[in-house]
């Protein structure tokens, strides 16, 4: 009955109804007629649709948190969160959780990185098996491994990793680089190279790419170190010389620069640093680390802003917060609200515009819970080929 309707209406104004709909009921509406199914289901729909919905306000958090089952034996539980009304005193659940597959070890929930989002896709990363999921469509996929295997008599590190979105080249890609260095690992720098790989989505492989330098700047990594921005993949690091830096790797020239960070931050002083994007622009997060000893005057929080990225590259310190329990940085949410894990493991939100602390009622052992802003999208995860590893759903 509902096809025989539809039929009758133009598929432009059908397209047009379902545009303004939330993905929520388009996930709904499609397993109840075959028309629609077809429909939502097409590229050119998720496209409109996700372009049409791109300046709303509707983003979701998402939570990773370890739940502890066994010695040293996790499963890893993923969280849709909102605001009530718009109040951020508060968080809902807006979605069943995931319970995600893989990563169970102690070591894994320490060491994990949750990667994105682009177009509703993120990544989900101990920085050798990588799962790619659709946390909106509860579908998954454990990316092949990378073919490279460490030579003889070397030993290597993985130094940094990332995911976006190519919009030039339109493919999803991932970068990963490590260093290498002979057994036993030898302090000595010339003694070291990095290598570079990137995963294309569209040909399913990984492939080398060569650095214009030999060993790349070492990467520190904290638990939000890494940003997606503008096409391309950022990660606090130190250049040869210990001088802090933004280390940038574009996904359409794949290649690397470096933004130099604010004359202020140095990594010998007790700081944590966190990536994120506030107010359309990469965002710099320097608090106080809470393993470290703190000097009088320097247990603020500021928040530096790049001015003109890509052009005048300057940093401007936007807000000095006062002492906050900070253990890791996660995010700016609606870009006044500042969500971070605490040092007794607990999930909490600073509002810069009225200075309200608030605790949630998510915890996990320091250092484990891992978050995204999200935005919901129907993007289908890339498969290109039968040989491929295959889509699952949760």
């Amino acid at each position: 009955m509902l096809d025989g309707i539809m039929k009758k209406l133009h598929e432009d104004v059908v397209i047009q109804i379902l545009l303004e709909l939330p993905v929520k009921s388009l996930m709904r509406f499609k397993s109840i007629s075959k028309l629609l199914y077809t429909l939502i289901h097409s590229s050119i729909f998720i496209n409109l649709h996700r372009n049409s919905r791109r300046n709303t306000k509707d983003e979701l958090l998402i939570l990773k948190r370890p739940i502890f089952l066994d010695e040293n034996l996790y499963k890893n539980i993923l969280y849709f969160l909102s605001s009530n009304d718009n109040d951020d005193d508060t968080l809902k659940h807006v979605s069943p959780e995931i319970d995600v597959p893989y990563f169970d070890t102690d070591f894994c929930v320490q060491f994990q990185q949750l990667l994105g989002s682009s177009h509703g896709l993120i990544a989900l990363t101990d920085f050798e098996d990588i799962i790619f999921l659709n946390p909106t469509t509860r579908k998954y996929r454990l990316l092949p491994h990378s073919p490279f295997r460490c030579p003889k008599d070397f030993v290597y590190v993985t130094r940094g990793l990332g995911f976006g979105y190519d919009s030039i080249e339109k493919d999803y890609k991932v970068v990963r680089f490590y260093e290498l260095s002979s057994e036993p690992y030898d302090r000595d720098f010339d003694a070291r190279h990095s290598r570079v790989e990137v995963y294309d989505f569209c040909t399913d492989t990984w492939r080398w790419v060569i650095p214009t330098v030999k060993l790349l700047p070492r990467v520190h990594c904290y638990v939000s170190s890494e940003a997606f921005f503008r096409g391309t993949c950022h990660w606090t690091a130190q250049d040869d010389e210990a001088v802090p830096i933004v280390l940038c790797f574009h996904l359409t020239s794949e290649s690397f620069r470096n933004i130099k960070m604010p004359d202020t931050c140095h990594f010998c002083d007790n700081q944590g640093y966190g990536l994120t994007v506030c107010q359309n622009t990469l965002t710099l997060i320097c608090y106080p680390h809470p393993k470290c000893h703190i000097e009088p005057g320097q247990e603020f929080t500021d928040i530096w802003l790049i001015k003109e990225y890509g052009e005048d590259e300057t940093w401007i310190r936007k807000y000095t917060l006062r002492p906050l329990p900070i253990e890791s940085s996660f995010a700016i949410w609606k870009d006044h609200v500042l969500l971070f894990q605490t040092g007794t493991g607990t999930l909490s939100s600073y509002d810069i515009h009225s200075n309200q602390l608030n605790e949630f009622g998510y915890q996990g052992n320091r250092g484990t819970l891992r978050l995204l802003v999200y935005n919901e999208a129907l993007t289908i995860i890339p498969r290109e080929s039968n040989e491929a590893t295959q889509v699952l759903n949760f």
